[in-house]
């Protein structure tokens, strides 16, 4: 009688742990020279040129690190990179007070909110004075309001424990125990750097890989109240929606994808409508014109990318960089329909596709927004698989008895045991 192979690899089936390490070498060194030049190029006393000389070290003696092959340090690299390149970078600036001008934005957000029933300034003059976020992300600057300048009470704090929370919760819902990942990911420069220096984006993204996660498990009402809950805080987190929508619609059927369609959009109108109906026009400018760059204010997020570049160089090029958005828009929801996504994997890398294009295209945006179809294309190969894999159950491995039905089983990660 034929004896099904087991779902997890077998100790001569694993590679050497220095086979399956090799990569982390090259990369370190790679984060160290990167975080060495961001150091030395950012202007003096900057928040960057702290972050980037912290971060150096950090990498570097994590590649040192990653040198031996024991497997009682593999998760050490990571670990050191983390030590290096967050911690060490957010406690420092967060001592002598120094952070991203977002920071600042979301704090006053949360007092205009208390003092004048609106997070957004009706009279905008300064670049500071602009809040382009949507009402939900004031919620992260009240503990500053509530205990002042106190160490644990400023919103920077609160971004890196929303999104450390968030992908925690991923994992979580996954039934995925392994740590290191999560920590290689949020060693990753493009992480890192606006964890420690105070970047509003994190938390959202850590929110919709949350309600991908929900939505792998076939559960579209928490998928939807993730999603809504991403949409009240920017606006980069609403292509997400639709995606998912389709997503639930092919695993799980019209009903599902409705329910988390009608929950995101609930949610994101009760917190968005309050605030346009106390004072549409700072709504409108702050929200709406800032961020996209068509205020009278430009918006400080400008990088050389496409969207800036067409503006500068074509007539008429706010008009164009619109259209190309529109268009690239339309693009993706066309695919969405034609051919949706089948599994959470393929879903993140369509939701990555979308939103670099409009971070290209945008007339207004940072290089530091790559920090999305980063995460959605690095993140869910760390704890679902590519996209060709499904989850198997206990009851398939129970019932194999050839080797051909088992053929999904063998591709079952270590971790995976007894799920």
């Amino acid at each position: 009688m034929h004896t099904p192979p087991p779902p997890w690899p077998t100790p001569a089936q694993k590679p050497p742990t220095g086979a399956r390490r090799r990569w982390d070498r090259p990369a370190l060194a790679a984060c160290a020279v990167a975080a060495l030049v961001v150091g030395l190029m950012s202007p003096a006393n900057t928040s960057q040129q702290a972050w980037g000389l912290s971060a150096s070290v950090g990498y570097g003696c994590a590649a040192l690190v990653a040198l031996r092959s024991s497997r009682v340090w593999a998760r050490t690299p990571a670990l050191i990179a983390v030590t290096g390149a967050l911690v060490a970078p957010l406690l420092y600036l967060t001592v002598i007070g120094k952070a991203q001008m977002e920071v600042g934005v979301v704090e006053r957000a949360a007092d205009l909110l208390f003092s004048s029933g609106t997070p957004y300034n009706s009279e905008p003059r300064a670049i500071a004075d602009f809040n382009p976020y949507l009402p939900g992300m004031t919620l992260f600057g009240i503990p500053h309001l509530l205990f002042g300048d106190s160490l644990f009470a400023g919103a920077r704090l609160w971004f890196v424990v929303g999104f450390v929370a968030a992908m925690v919760g991923a994992m979580r819902v996954l039934a995925d125990r392994r740590r290191t990942g999560l920590c290689w990911l949020t060693a990753c420069p493009v992480v890192a750097l606006p964890l420690a220096i105070g970047g509003v984006d994190p938390p959202v993204i850590g929110l919709m890989c949350l309600a991908l996660a929900f939505a792998d498990r076939g559960n579209a009402g928490r998928a939807g109240l993730v999603l809504g809950l991403a949409a009240t805080l920017k606006w980069t987190a609403w292509p997400a929606v639709p995606v998912v929508v389709a997503l639930l619609a092919v695993r799980r059927g019209k009903r599902a994808a409705l329910s988390c369609g009608a929950t995101a959009a609930g949610i994101a109108a009760f917190s968005v409508l309050p605030a346009v109906l106390v004072y549409v026009a700072a709504f409108y400018e702050n929200a709406v014109l800032y961020p996209l760059g068509l205020g009278p204010t430009a918006s400080s997020a400008q990088s050389p990318l496409l969207g800036h570049l067409i503006i500068s160089l074509v007539p008429h090029g706010q008009s164009v960089t619109l259209a190309l958005i529109a268009l690239s828009a339309m693009a993706v929801g066309a695919s969405l329909l034609v051919r949706p996504p089948r599994s959470s994997v393929a879903a993140a890398d369509r939701l990555a596709l979308g939103l670099a294009l409009a971070i290209a295209l945008s007339p207004a945006t940072r290089v530091g927004y790559a920090i999305y179809p980063v995460v959605l294309l690095a993140w869910p190969r760390f704890v679902i698989g590519t996209p060709e894999e499904e989850p198997v159950t206990d009851r398939q491995i129970l019932d194999c008895t050839e080797p051909s039905p088992c053929r999904g089983a063998e591709v079952r990660s270590p971790a995976r045991p007894g799920t």
